[in-house]
């Protein structure tokens, strides 16, 4: 290295003190360190239950006291410990306090800066120890938060503990509470699981003495998009030293180049103030096509102290045209919109970036321009993906059933209001910010003040507004409130809760003379993945239209009450497809539209559903809560993608069923202009595309199958381009009676994993295709069943889809035993 330099200062004919300099300069001319910031991922140790006291945690990690107790279990960040229990169709899951420890090498490269932990969201409640002492603590299981610790660990480094005990390093601990809590949001009536856990990112942060704490970039544009305005404000950390700070704002376009600069010298203080205002002469403006991104960067530098941090902003123009549509950028935009619960199989809330960055991919991939997040401000990384793909955001705090509490209650709602807003405010996608969900909905106290309800959501319509009046604020389904907020959406769920779904048109254009501003959130309906029909909308003989679409109390129970496809129905995949493919051709027809958001996009657990096929899930996700995509993904598809795409209806339907020479139904899901249907090797000919004929938009045929195998493929045309797709499946025509006898088989081995499947069989030994019968596996010897995921698939308690059901395990060969049960039928073992 050394031999390089002298090469290079002799080649540059300096002076190594003019050398020294020059090279100083371009350092100066270069970004500035940004803010040192670590996730906290490795290195911890959890216990599922409350200690005694902090000092039960503090004892060195790794001790190896045999003696020890509570026992701790290594775990990675992100974490809840609700990860399994959740869907255990066995227990309630827990709702409790939990504690994490690890230990810190903690060296600051400031002088006097400051040592920060940053949560992205814990739940819900939070305590935080450095060794013994309490450094912060926060309510609130959804919004962002951070504790100093600077002065607690610089009292810590003086102990003896510090050098001796824990050999230089800092034990930090954390108290996570979930447990049932009337004055706190949201309500446990919800239709969610209160998480437990730190089930977001713990970040590490560093800074310099002088840093600001948050930077609120407004980027505004007239309606021709010719004219952008960029307001920079900014609020110094409440920490930081008084005395001024010298700051640098730069303004860089979507491809990296500098559009505004501006540097002066500003009073450190805690208060927000501005920093510039830069005009733009016709911005490159964001939306779901192109959603281009400016870059703020703002430098502060204070003594020999540099810090650099960086927002990302978008210049659009929105408006909800009162009894009219949404527009963007002066154009009508049909919000094309779905749901989003932060939930997975096998982590539940604890998703990690990667598994975030795919579910909203695969929403893009589906056509979403707009999405809901419900019912709680969610991860950071997710309104990054909605400003970088161009998916528009209604964000909301989660007031969610139950009725209002006391003052407590109040005025947390009041915080993550505030907190919401100002962490969000600067994502370009955010249109809309939620004041709640469902407040109509009593149960928590006992009374139930309407008046007192309107006078609250009035307070937080007007913080709203004042922390932003260049948003709309919004409600879903609180009608005696339904003139507070600029956007309301009513209980519209034609075809599942209440009525039939031809009459969705209808009952919207009601809904829709009753309020300024219209948007339709929540529509849909239940299907257990790999249950499929051939007469799906057989239940809708049993129930009447024109009883409107409102969801009422008890509609989402399966027992009990007036007829409605969510009782009565078959809950299969076939079903949905009808009900999401009607909404969807009648969307396009009402003009008055500002949009809707299918709920939700993928399957989710939640705790007042016991009794559903698979336990504890809601299930009117498009996706399983694994990704496994469920055939009405592919209906959204074929009416919002623009990539060419065609999917025959049925891959997850090995067998279907009929009469012997009887026309029988497929359908096509296509955004192609036509598509050609091949049976067996006969084409049964070229179809053309239109949106208005029910169902598949006209890409439909009537055939007539053979007994045993039949091959079914498409080729669909979009200008020069062609796809295809292909399935394979039996055709039985032997009738059967009710199940009478089980069997278990291995059917797949794939990365270490067997898969088992349990079928149905009547008296005569013919399957029995349209069987729910429960089906309960266990396990027995070496290995583990893959269960407790919340999918079709991975549930030790499931109703059999079609006469069937499917289990993975790890498994020894000749060292394990998996079992089938189902009640009046006899168990049947299977050695593996």
């Amino acid at each position: 290295m050394t031999f390089h330099l002298n090469r290079l200062i002799k080649l540059l004919h300096l002076k190594p003190i003019r050398f020294i300099l020059l090279l100083a300069g371009l350092l100066n001319f270069y970004p500035a360190p940004a803010q040192k910031s670590t996730r906290l991922n490795s290195g911890w140790e959890f216990v599922r239950q409350d200690l005694g006291g902090v000092w039960e945690a503090v004892r060195p990690v790794g001790a190896g006291n045999p003696e020890s107790v509570p026992l701790w279990t290594p775990v990675t960040l992100p974490h809840c410990f609700n990860a399994r229990d959740a869907v255990d169709p066995d227990v309630n899951y827990y709702q409790g306090p939990g504690w994490y420890r690890t230990q810190l090498d903690l060296q600051n490269p400031y002088a006097n800066g400051r040592t920060l932990l940053h949560f992205e969201g814990a739940g819900q409640k939070t305590d935080v120890y450095l060794h013994t002492t309490k450094v912060g603590s926060h309510v609130g299981g959804y919004d962002e938060w951070t504790v100093d610790l600077t002065q607690a660990v610089a009292d810590f480094k003086q102990t003896e503990a510090f050098q001796k005990q824990f050999k230089g390093k800092v034990p930090l601990s954390i108290r996570s509470d979930n447990s049932r809590d009337l004055q706190m949001m949201p309500s446990d009536l919800s239709d969610f699981n209160l998480y437990g856990g730190l089930y977001r990112y713990v970040n590490l942060v560093y800074e310099p003495a002088v840093a600001l704490s948050r930077i609120m970039a407004k980027a505004e544009v007239d309606p021709t998009g010719k004219q952008g305005q960029l307001t920079i404000r900014a609020a110094f950390r409440e920490f930081a030293p008084s005395g001024s700070a010298q700051v640098s704002v730069r303004v860089l376009a979507p491809r990296g180049k500098q559009v505004g600069r501006h540097q002066a010298s500003f009073p450190v203080k805690a208060a927000e103030q501005q920093l510039h205002a830069f005009t733009l002469k016709n911005p490159q403006l964001w939306s779901p096509k192109k959603p281009q991104l400016y870059t703020v960067q703002v430098t502060v530098k204070s003594g020999s102290d540099t810090l650099v941090q960086t927002e990302k902003v978008g210049f659009r123009h929105i408006e909800f045209v009162e009894k009219g549509p949404f527009r963007l950028n002066g154009q009508r935009l049909l919000l094309r919109g779905t749901h989003r619960h932060e939930d997975h199989a096998g982590v539940a809330a604890a998703m990690t970036e990667p598994m975030i960055r795919q579910e909203m991919r695969l929403m893009k991939e589906m056509g979403v321009n707009f999405i809901r997040l419900g019912h709680y401000q969610q991860s950071r990384i997710v309104l990054q993906q909605c400003d970088s793909l161009g998916i528009l955001v209604w964000e909301e705090i989660p007031w969610c059933r139950g009725g209002l509490g006391g003052e407590v209650y109040q005025a947390q709602g009041r915080r993550m209001l505030t907190n919401m807003i100002q962490q969000h405010y600067n994502h370009p996608a955010v249109i809309v910010w939620g004041l709640g969900n469902e407040n109509d909905w009593p149960g928590d106290f006992p009374d139930f003040d309407k008046e007192k309800i309107r006078t609250y959501m009035k307070e937080l319509n007007a913080l709203s507004h004042q922390l932003d009046p260049a948003r709309y604020t919004a409600i879903r389904r609180c009608d005696f409130c339904k003139d507070i907020p600029d956007v309301y959406s009513p209980s519209i769920w034609a075809g599942w809760y209440r009525g039939v779904y031809t009459d969705y048109k209808e009952i919207s254009e009601k809904e829709f003379q009753g309020v300024k501003r219209f948007l339709h959130v929540e529509w849909g309906g239940d299907s257990h993945a790999g249950r499929h029909s051939e007469n799906p909308d057989n239940a809708l003989v049993k129930i009447s239209g024109g009883q409107g679409g409102d969801e009422r109390a008890g509609d989402a129970s399966l027992f009990g009450g007036s007829a409605r496809v969510s009782k009565d129905g078959d809950w299969s995949e076939s079903y949905l497809c009808n009900l999401v493919d009607w909404h969807l051709k009648e969307q396009e027809t009402m003009p008055w539209l500002s949009g809707t958001a299918y709920w939700p996009f993928k399957d989710f657990s939640t705790p007042v559903r016991p009794d559903n096929p698979i336990p504890y899930m809601n299930q009117k996700g498009v996706v399983e809560r694994d990704f496994t995509k469920k055939e009405a993904y592919f209906v959204f598809q074929s009416h919002w993608a623009t990539a060419p795409m065609a999917h025959i209806y049925g891959h997850g339907w090995p067998v279907r069923w009929g009469d012997e020479g009887e026309q029988k139904l497929v359908k096509v899901y296509s955004n192609c202009a036509q598509a050609e249907l091949f049976v067996n090797g006969k084409s049964y000919g070229v179809k053309q595309r239109n949106s208005q004929d029910f169902p598949a938009a006209g890409l439909h045929w009537n055939v007539q199958f053979v007994s045993g195998q039949n091959q079914v493929r498409v080729v669909a045309h979009q200008g020069r381009q062609t796809v295809q797709d292909e399935i394979s499946f039996r055709y039985q025509t032997q009738k059967w009676g009710k199940p009478a006898r089980l069997t278990l088989e291995k059917v797949g081995e794939t990365n270490g994993l067997t898969t088992v499947e349990a079928k149905l069989f009547d008296a005569q030994g013919v399957q029995c295709l349209d069987a729910a019968n429960w089906m309960a596996f266990s396990l027995a010897g070496a290995g583990r069943l893959l269960d407790d995921l919340g999918t079709s698939r991975g549930s030790r308690k499931v109703q059999a889809y079609n006469g069937r059901a499917l289990i993975s395990l790890e498994a020894r060969p000749g060292q394990t035993a998996v079992a089938v049960q189902s009640e009046g039928l006899e168990t049947v073992l299977l050695t593996l």
